[in-house]
């Protein structure tokens, strides 16, 4: 298919029957670029909410090892993403994946946050840095996709619909998003666990303030990060366009991974 072609036939299918082939098209034809780089924001996201940063500080995998406990994460999610959820190497990821949690203490409310992080950060990130923005029928199907992961995950209550998940997402980032040192700790972790894949050690301090002009004020606040100036925000603006050119997405989808090959590692 060209380009457009694949656009083309994202509109006729429909969100909810068709979500498996749209987020396929998506992620490995339309925005692969993007999809690696929305959710690993996603993750990050998820470490300004105590609950979850306390957890993961307590393991000492975010300090220890961080860029294990990632490809971890990514070979699961990268599994379930080319094979589907109910395809035979997607079911083996989910009950790794199950398994794995089921070895911590994890609220219904955390886990649905940050299953929410997943439908909606990929949302925001194409509107602020796609080569092209969304169209409804691609936001829909992450919501239905991810519903469906969710219930294989025996998450309960999740929201029946696209508008009352994204309230959900952004009422308990209300309630819950506040500074504390293992915010702090996880953040700074992944933070520099980005910066290795494109900065050598005594240069990372530089790149620190492109990553944090790419947070909000409540993270920011949440990982108690310095708040970027507002010249630093529009030069972070300006460089991402390179992203939204077609020459960065693949003719041909990837043939493992989904967030483990970002740019600089490979």
């Amino acid at each position: 298919m060209s380009e457009r072609t694949y656009l083309n036939h994202i509109l006729q299918l429909d969100p909810e029957r068709d979500h498996l082939q749209i987020v396929y098209l998506d992620t490995f034809y339309e925005f692969p670029f993007d999809t690696t780089r929305s959710l690993e924001f996603a993750l990050f996201r998820t470490f300004a909410a105590p609950n979850i940063s306390a957890l993961l500080d307590k393991t000492g995998e975010f300090g220890q090892r961080p860029q294990k406990r990632y490809d971890d994460t990514d070979l699961i999610l990268s599994e379930i993403l080319e094979h589907g959820y109910d395809g035979e190497r997607g079911r083996a990821a989910i009950r790794r994946m199950n398994r794995l949690h089921g070895r911590f203490a994890i609220t219904n409310d955390d886990f649905l946050y940050v299953l929410s992080t997943f439908v909606f950060e990929p949302v925001r990130w194409n509107a602020r840095f796609g080569w092209r923005r969304m169209v409804r029928q691609e936001q829909l199907a992450l919501f239905y996709y991810w519903r469906e992961i969710g219930r294989r995950m025996n998450i309960r209550a999740i929201p029946e619909d696209y508008a009352a998940f994204e309230r959900y997402n952004l009422e308990y980032e209300r309630a819950h998003f506040h500074y504390t040192e293992t915010n702090r700790r996880v953040a700074e972790a992944t933070r520099d666990m980005f910066l290795s894949w494109f900065l050598p050690s005594p240069l990372r301090r530089l790149g620190e303030p492109v990553i944090h002009a790419m947070l909000d004020e409540p993270l920011l606040d949440a990982f108690g990060f310095p708040r970027p100036s507002a010249a630093m925000r529009r030069s972070s603006a300006l460089a991402r366009p390179a992203t939204r050119a077609p020459r960065v997405r693949r003719s041909q989808p990837r043939s493992s991974g989904v967030i483990h090959l970002p740019v600089g590692r490979r």
